[in-house]
């Protein structure tokens, strides 16, 4: 069963550092616990969306720089 990443927040959703800087995660990609997948801004302010566990590959669900809800599923992982 896939796992989701939740975002924590509402806000702006980015799957890099910054516009010049290569994503942290793309589809397909292993991730380990503790890895930065994203990160959300609100009210001027960057949250790192980390995963919690480890996973063979991630799959996004919502698009680099897309407006998100709390708790709204950004990423699924297998």
């Amino acid at each position: 069963m896939a796992k989701q990443l939740l975002s924590p927040l509402p806000g702006v959703f980015y799957r890099r550092p910054s516009p010049d800087e290569a994503n942290f995660k793309n589809d397909g990609d292993a991730v380990a616990a503790g890895d930065t997948v994203g990160i959300v801004e609100a009210m001027k302010s960057f949250f790192p969306i980390e995963a919690e566990e480890a996973g063979v590959a991630i799959r996004f669900l919502v698009e680099d720089g897309a407006a998100i809800d709390a708790a709204q599923a950004i990423a699924e992982m297998d």
